[in-house]
């Protein structure tokens, strides 16, 4: 076989396993991303998440992370829900955790790929990840082909919005690489207008150490008092910036049955939530990313909301 029935043969096995979009680029140093991600970093715009300060060259240089690397092999999968919470008062969940913890759902169908093109190949060489090591997800779709990168930050598909999850294999095997597509975003500027916190400080870059999503989940001390009223009603993560985004008119629920919310999380009360248990924690929460923030950290989220 050779380069182009290689990559066809990989973008049709993504699909069936149910990723919604498959895009190549060349293993190589993202230029364009050195100098923006130092600048982010020496402004301290990533707050107590110590590890982005990790791994610098890495993340910039995938052939350091998977020697011999030649492809990223870049994967969306779409997670939005059919339905939302249902009382309007309750303290709100952003749709990327409705269901199963999206890093086991993927891993799975990574390792499937890969064995995949191991099978069919021959002696290929990879990794999978799935937003759990030093890779630069959203410049690798764009690079890529499946979409551009929102001033909101997030990679928006032209025909499908932004509500997917980003997961690629990093591959020593050569394929056919795709192109980068346009900015669509053109003067729009509604999600930096919306954004609670003001954490979109100039177009395509957010302060990660002001976002709702870093206070409700990555922070691990006191949410500070200066974003007291300013939360939006947000108990864990934040779709603001992305629900106020005219693209995401084009979002259609996902076929994901992991992605499928626990029924009771969907139908609890801003009175359930007040109240909630670790006993009721673990029960809706069962093999969810909301478990990251443990029960107190969640208690601690919603108590700060009142």
């Amino acid at each position: 076989m050779n380069t182009a029935q290689h990559t066809l043969l990989i973008k049709s096995e993504a699909k069936r396993l149910g990723f919604d979009y498959c895009g190549i680029s060349k293993a190589d140093f993202l230029e364009e991303e050195a100098p923006r991600l130092e600048n982010w970093l020496n402004k301290n715009m990533q707050g107590q998440m110590s590890y982005m300060q990790n791994h610098f060259d890495k993340r910039l240089d995938p052939r350091i992370l998977v020697p011999g690397a030649k492809s990223v092999v870049s994967m969306l999968l779409n997670y939005y829900p059919s339905q939302e919470q249902q009382d309007k008062a309750a303290p709100k969940i952003s749709k990327y955790a409705y269901g199963e913890d999206y890093h086991f759902v993927i891993k799975e169908k990574l390792a499937q790929l890969l064995e995949f093109i191991k099978e069919q190949i021959g002696d290929v060489d990879g990794r999978a990840f799935v937003d759990s090591a030093p890779v630069m997800d959203k410049a690798w779709a764009k690079k890529s082909g499946l979409g551009w990168i929102g001033k909101h930050s997030n990679l928006i598909n032209k025909s499908s919005g932004s509500f997917f999850f980003i997961a690629e294999i990093i591959i020593d095997l050569e394929l056919e690489y795709d192109g980068p597509v346009k900015d669509y975003c053109g003067t729009c500027t509604r999600c930096i207008d919306a954004c609670p916190t003001e954490a979109i400080v100039e177009p395509n870059i957010v302060d990660g150490s002001k976002c709702i999503s870093y206070f409700t989940i990555e922070l691990k001390e006191s949410i500070p008092d200066s974003v007291k009223g300013k939360m939006d009603n947000w108990m864990f993560g934040c779709d603001v910036c992305q629900d106020v985004c005219p693209w995401n008119r084009f979002s259609k629920p996902h076929s994901e049955p992991h992605f499928n919310p626990n029924g009771e999380l969907l139908h609890m009360t801003q009175k359930d939530w007040q109240e909630i248990t670790e006993e009721t924690f673990k029960r809706v929460f069962k093999n969810s990313a909301v478990k990251r923030t443990k029960f107190s950290g969640l208690k601690r989220n919603i108590e700060f909301l009142k």
